[in-house]
């Protein structure tokens, strides 16, 4: 056996597959929040997510999506307004999550991030996000990127999701959707009902297995520095308090 003086061995922990078998098995429709990045009137972010929403339904899940206008911007408002306490609830409420955004200069959109950003990793003993499972998707205007979901893969570990490996980008979305605002059979199309059938089984495979999953040797060790891990983030995550565009057919 190795010698680890620094190893508290009253909460190390090895990893025991028959942990991994929950006592007792959800038997409700698998919770799935979806977020998209565009307040625009034909917003193609939008109409992906609600096409991955009517998949999703389909394949037996409860679907909801948040609609980002009326957010404020992060630190602008008290935590208290109203949109951000529907989003923290949503996000409370869910077992897994869709991302959508469109990519804006390279990245993903403000009214996206600004969504992330309002989210905790704590709000007192509970997670927001940790242990829920996350599919990434996006729509650009012109040809095939990956530049925006390979971004919300980064803020997805960021916010300790258990992001599916499947992905969805869109390109020039404004040819993919009908004026009905459905999406056209496609390539495209079939892409998305892998991702979200995909999110659908990772869901099934994590949510009763979310709490021993996220179970850390840290916070084990010393409660406290889960609190203090909590406010590291948000010190990282402050902005500067605020004093008081260009045209893309991606959105």
């Amino acid at each position: 056996m190795s010698d680890l003086p620094n190893l508290s061995d009253e909460h190390f922990d090895l990893p025991d597959l028959a942990r991994l078998e929950p006592a007792e098995r959800a038997t409700h429709a698998p919770r799935i929040l979806l977020l998209y990045g565009s307040c625009r009137e034909r917003s193609y972010s939008r109409l992906l997510t609600q096409e991955a929403a009517r998949i999703l339904d389909r394949l037996g899940a409860e679907t909801r999506i948040y609609d980002p206008r009326g957010l404020p911007l992060p630190d602008s408002e008290p935590a208290t307004h109203p949109k951000v306490v529907e989003l923290r609830e949503l996000s409370l409420w869910s077992e897994g999550q869709v991302w959508c955004s469109p990519e804006r200069h390279g990245a993903m959109t403000g009214v996206f991030k600004s969504q992330i950003d309002w989210l905790p990793l704590e709000l007192g003993s509970l997670r927001p996000t940790p242990g829920r499972t996350l599919a990434v998707m996006q729509v650009s205007g012109g040809s095939q990127s990956f530049n925006a979901v390979n971004a919300l893969r980064v803020l997805g570990r960021w916010m300790r999701m258990v992001t599916i490996p499947n992905q969805s980008s869109v390109a020039k979305a404004f040819q993919e959707f009908d004026e009905a605002g459905r999406m056209k059979p496609s390539a495209y199309y079939d892409r998305v009902v892998d991702v979200m059938e995909e999110l659908f089984k990772f869901t099934l495979l994590v949510r009763d297995r979310a709490d021993y999953l996220v179970s850390r040797y840290s916070e084990r060790k010393d409660p406290a520095a889960r609190g203090e891990a909590a406010r590291l983030v948000a010190a990282a995550m402050v902005h500067e308090a605020p004093a008081g565009g260009a045209t893309d057919r991606s959105t």
